[in-house]
């Protein structure tokens, strides 16, 4: 800060080189100074009436508040969540602590917010959409590696996942690849959903096994409707690809290879009651895909919407808009694919 004495002399020296036929900018200029500071000085006798740093902000939360925020940030039951997850489930359990940006921006604070991936998928072309608004209108499947103890060797599981829901109908690891073990999983699937003639299209990529024809077969026998990915393009199917992603993430997924076909199995199991009845899902607007596909996420969003309502109420300062979106999502989005339709003489030829 400078000092009076020093502002006096600044003021000394740059007069005596006005009176040399120097201009005050340029002068002003040399000595690192603006012109406005130059005129503020004489303005004020040298004071400086400047405000300070402006009040904080009325809607500021209270360092108790955020000491309770951090606690529930580390605490054994959220460690492993992201504010996306966090608040909701306190929702659910009628806490409204702060928004998600409010966490995050306390994350960042304490130096615990990274992101683990830095590399962002391609960009592609997207094709008319295939709008669900329903579980059991669309359905997606893929067959995804699981590593065993012998090298070169594999375990596949195979999943079976409704759009609309996310929820996983039918799933099962095998130690092979077949259209004969996908076909029996499909007829797994619907007869645990009752699903009548043409009422679920199922989507999937170009492998062997989907497009076998054992597969083929039982789909039509089924009154299932096929639709395929496009040739050469990666991220056709992307929810099955999603749940994969999120089932290779979980903390609980294993370090070291699976041992043999039970444990591969018992592991699959244990996930999917996770991923069907305790996962917040994001794209359903977090609820669980057991809750969506059942019908309950409409209660469970309006009980969040009537938290939200009584925490503005109580601290009305803290909103400038509205509160959160809880409402559901009535429409789950695939892109169009071509749908195929076999002919009887296509049917017998693949028998």
């Amino acid at each position: 800060m400078i000092s009076q004495e020093d502002k006096k002399t600044v003021l000394k020296l740059i007069s005596e080189a006005c009176k040399s036929g120097a201009r005050k900018s340029k002068a002003a200029q040399l000595l690192g100074l603006t012109i406005r500071t130059l005129q503020r000085w004489n303005k004020n006798g040298l004071l400086d009436s400047r405000k300070g740093s402006r009040a904080a902000p009325g809607n500021k939360l209270p360092d108790d508040e955020k000491t309770r925020i951090a606690n529930v940030l580390e605490s054994p039951e959220f460690a492993e969540s992201n504010p996306n997850q966090i608040v909701p489930r306190l929702a659910d359990q009628g806490i409204y602590l702060g928004s998600e940006s409010t966490m995050y921006r306390i994350l960042r604070d304490l130096k615990m917010n990274k992101h683990r991936q830095s590399s962002l998928p391609a960009k592609r072309h997207s094709p008319d959409p295939l709008i669900s608004n329903a579980p059991n209108q669309s359905w997606s499947w893929d067959i995804t590696y699981l590593p065993s103890t012998v090298r070169g060797r594999f375990f596949y599981l195979y999943m079976v996942m409704d759009l609309y829901s996310r929820k996983a109908v039918a799933c099962q690891v095998y130690e092979y690849e077949s259209g004969d073990l996908a076909a029996e999983l499909i007829t797994d699937a619907c007869n645990q959903e009752k699903i009548s003639e043409e009422q679920v299209t199922l989507h999937s990529d170009n492998g062997s096994p989907m497009k076998s024809a054992t597969m083929l077969v039982k789909l039509q026998d089924l009154g299932v409707i096929p639709s395929f990915s496009r040739p050469s393009i990666s991220n056709d199917n992307p929810y099955s690809e999603s749940l994969f992603r999120t089932l290779k993430y979980r903390p609980e997924y294993p370090d070291k290879p699976f041992e043999n076909l039970f444990d591969a199995r018992e592991w699959a199991n244990r996930f999917i009651h996770w991923y069907n009845k305790e996962h917040l899902h994001s794209g359903i607007n977090y609820v669980t895909p057991e809750d969506r596909h059942n019908g309950r996420d409409i209660q469970i969003l309006k009980n969040r919407h009537h938290v939200y309502q009584k925490a503005k109420t109580k601290h009305p300062e803290r909103w400038s808009k509205k509160t959160r979106n809880w409402k559901p999502v009535t429409e789950v989005v695939l892109k169009r694919f071509k749908k195929v339709k076999q002919s009887t003489d296509t049917a017998k030829r693949a028998a």
